[in-house]
C-alpha cells in the first residue's frame, strides 16, 4: 500500500511539472549568432556572422499602411537585443508611434553598429526584399504612415534558415 501511494504522489508531481513546463515561455525562432543575452556594449565579433553572404532571403510586405521611409534589417546580437528591448519593449514584434520610440533612451548607437544594418525600400504595393543573407536572427524595422498621418514603426524579429526565403507580413 505504501508503494502505491508513492507511485501516485510521483505521478501527480510529474503531471504538475509537465503542466508548469507547458506554461513556460519559449525561446525565439532560432539560435542567436554571437550568443544570447543582452549587452549595452558593442562587439564587432558579435556582428561578424551578419557581414557574410548567404543563400537566404527575406520577402516582406507591409499590410494596410504605406511605407514612410526605408526598411531596415539589423542583425540580432546581444547589443541589438539590448537596444531593441529598450526601444520597442519586445524582442519579437512591436508597432509603436515613431515619436514614442525616439523618446526612449538607449544611449548613442555605436557608429560601427550602423555599418551592419542593411536597408531597402518598399515598392508601391508595400513589398520589400533582402537577399544574400546568412543564417541567423534579424530585426526588421519599417516606418509606416497610418491613415491618421501618424508615423508608426513596425518591428519584427525573423530567423533566416540555411537556404530559401522567409516570408513576413508587417502589420
Amino acid at each position: 500500500m505504501q508503494a502505491a501511494s508513492f507511485v501516485r504522489i510521483a505521478a501527480v508531481s510529474a503531471l504538475g511539472a509537465a503542466t508548469l513546463a507547458a506554461c513556460a515561455p519559449t525561446p525565439g525562432p532560432g539560435p542567436i549568432p554571437g550568443g544570447g543575452g543582452l549587452s549595452a556594449s558593442f562587439s564587432a565579433a558579435d556582428f561578424a556572422w551578419s557581414a557574410q553572404s548567404g543563400v537566404s532571403a527575406i520577402e516582406g510586405r507591409v499590410a494596410g499602411s504605406a511605407c514612410a521611409g526605408s526598411v531596415g534589417l539589423t542583425p540580432e546580437t546581444p547589443y541589438t537585443r539590448h537596444r531593441f528591448l529598450n526601444l520597442y519593449g519586445s524582442l519579437d514584434r512591436a508597432a509603436l508611434p515613431a515619436s514614442e520610440v525616439r523618446a526612449r533612451s538607449v544611449g548613442e548607437a555605436s557608429a560601427d553598429y550602423r555599418g551592419y544594418v542593411r536597408d531597402t525600400t518598399c515598392d508601391a504595393q508595400g513589398r520589400f526584399r533582402f537577399d544574400d543573407l546568412p543564417q541567423g536572427g534579424w530585426f526588421i524595422i519599417a516606418p509606416v504612415r497610418q491613415g491618421s498621418g501618424e508615423t508608426v514603426v513596425l518591428m519584427r524579429r525573423v530567423q533566416t534558415g540555411p537556404r530559401g526565403a522567409v516570408n513576413v507580413t508587417l502589420e
